[in-house]
C-alpha cells in the first residue's frame, strides 16, 4: 500500500508542479497555513541563551568544516567570523553580500554582486566570490578573493540586458567539492543557451560550469523544472570527516506560486547510462508522524534549508513569510524520534515560530544552520542570531 501512495504522490505532484494555472486555480488562499508554535512538551527545541545581537540584517549563517561560525550581514556588507564560543576573529567585506557556503578545502563560496562597465554601460552582475581561507584559519587577516564566478561569463562571453536581472541565490557543496547553485531570472525557456534562468546549476570543484540540472518526473523530463529556486542543501555537511556523504542528492526550496510543494528532495541516480535526477516522493504515513514535508502549501517563502551532518540527517527549513522554523527527517516525516521513556513510535513535532521578538519567535528569518546538536537561525528582521537545542539533547552535551 505504501508503494501505491508513493506512486500516486509522484503523479499528483507532477501535475501540480506543471499543471495549467486554470486547472488548479489562479490563486490559492494561504491564510489557513499553520504557524507552528513552541509547546510545553518534554521534547522541543528551547532557546540557548544568550542570543547573539549586534547585526544589522544577517542573511546567512554557516558553521564551516573548520569549526568556525560565519555570519553574512547584508546590512553591513561584511562576513564576520567567530569561534564556537562566539569570540570574533575578523570581518571581510563582499560587494552585494547575501549567502555563502564552505567547501572541504576551507574556501568560502560567497554570493554577492560585481560592478562592471561594458560598452559604456554599467552593470551590476550576480557573482560567486571564492575566498581563500587556508592561511587564515583563525580569521580573515590573510584571506583573499581567489576567483570570481560572474554571471553570465562562466558559460558565455557576451551579455544581454536580461543577464543583469539574473541572480544567484545560494550554493550547496558536495562531498567532492563540486557544488550546486540556485539561480533565478526573467527567462525560463528550456532551450535558452546556458539553461533557463530559473535553475539549479552544477559546477565541478574547479568552478567550471558543467550543466543545469534537469529532472525526470512520471510525466516526462523537464530541463526547466525549477521555478524561483532559493535555498539548497546537499547531504555533505560538517563536521569534517572521511565519511562525509558522497551522494549527489539535494533538497531545494522555492517560492513560486506554481509549486504546491515548495521544498523538494531531488535524488541523483547514477547508472551506466549516466546521471538522472528525479523527485523523491514521500508518502504521508500517519502511523509514523502527524506532519510531513510534502504537505500541500506547507510553505510560502522557505528561504533556506540545511541538513544535519551528524548522522541524524534532519532537514531544517526557515520560512520568512511564516516566521517559522521547521524540522523533518530525510524521509519527510515532521518531528524527531521520541525518547524510549515515552513508549511511543510516532514522531514528535518540534517545529515552531511566529512573528515577534521573543526567544522562540522570528522576524523574517533568512538562514538556518546546524552543528553539534545546536540549531542556528539568522533572525534578520531582529538583527540577531538565535540558537536552539532539543530538550532531549541538553544533558548529553
Amino acid at each position: 500500500m505504501n508503494k501505491i501512495y508513493r506512486c500516486l504522490l509522484l503523479i499528483v505532484s507532477a501535475f501540480i508542479f506543471y499543471g495549467c494555472e486554470g486547472y488548479f486555480g489562479k490563486k490559492t488562499n494561504l491564510s489557513f497555513i499553520e504557524i507552528p508554535k513552541a509547546t510545553n512538551t518534554i521534547v522541543a527545541y528551547v532557546p540557548v541563551q544568550p542570543f547573539i545581537p549586534g547585526f544589522v540584517y544577517p542573511t546567512d549563517i554557516i558553521i564551516g568544516y573548520d569549526q568556525l561560525i560565519y555570519v553574512a550581514d547584508s546590512g553591513t556588507g561584511k562576513i564576520t567570523c567567530y569561534d564556537l564560543s562566539w569570540r570574533q576573529l575578523g570581518t571581510y567585506a563582499v560587494p552585494g553580500l547575501s549567502t555563502m557556503a564552505q567547501d572541504r578545502e576551507l574556501d568560502l563560496l560567497v554570493v554577492g554582486t560585481f560592478d562592471t562597465l561594458i560598452s559604456n554601460i554599467n552593470y551590476t552582475l550576480s557573482c560567486i566570490y571564492r575566498i581563500e581561507l587556508k592561511n587564515a584559519i583563525y580569521g580573515f587577516e590573510q584571506a583573499y578573493i581567489k576567483k570570481k564566478i560572474i554571471h553570465p561569463f562562466y558559460f558565455k562571453e557576451g551579455i544581454s540586458s536580461d543577464d543583469a536581472r539574473v541572480r544567484i541565490k545560494n550554493v550547496a557543496v558536495l562531498g567532492d567539492n563540486s557544488y550546486y547553485v540556485t539561480r533565478t531570472g526573467p527567462d525560463n525557456s528550456a532551450t535558452q543557451f546556458g539553461g533557463p534562468d530559473d535553475a539549479v546549476l552544477y559546477f565541478d570543484k574547479n568552478d567550471h560550469f558543467v550543466s543545469p540540472v534537469g529532472v525526470s518526473t512520471p510525466i516526462g523530463y523537464y530541463s526547466n523544472f525549477f521555478q524561483s529556486p532559493i535555498g539548497i542543501a546537499s547531504l555533505a555537511q560538517p563536521p569534517q570527516s572521511t565519511t562525509v556523504s558522497s551522494s549527489g542528492d539535494f533538497i531545494f526550496t522555492c517560492n513560486s506560486p506554481n509549486f504546491t510543494y515548495k521544498a523538494l528532495y531531488i535524488q541523483q541516480v547514477v547508472s551506466n547510462q549516466g546521471e538522472v535526477y528525479q523527485v523523491e516522493g514521500f508518502y504521508s504515513d500517519t502511523t509514523q508522524a502527524s506532519g510531513f514535508l510534502y504537505t500541500p502549501y506547507r510553505f510560502v517563502d522557505p528561504v533556506d534549508v540545511t541538513v544535519s551532518g551528524d548522522g541524524t540527517n534532519y532537514i531544517f527549513i526557515v520560512d520568512a513569510a511564516k516566521d517559522s522554523l521547521y524540522q523533518f527527517t530525510t524521509t519527510g516525516l515532521e518531528g524527531v524520534t521520541p525518547p524510549p521513556a515515552l513508549h511511543q513510535t510516532k514522531h514528535i513535532k518540534v517545529s515552531f515560530g511566529g512573528k515577534g521578538t521573543g526567544l522562540s519567535q522570528f522576524n523574517n528569518p533568512r538562514a538556518v544552520a546546524y552543528y553539534q546538536k545546536i540549531v542556528y537561525v539568522a533572525d534578520a528582521g531582529n538583527g540577531r542570531i538565535l540558537r536552539f537545542e532539543l530538550t532531549t539533547d541538553i544533558n548529553q552535551n
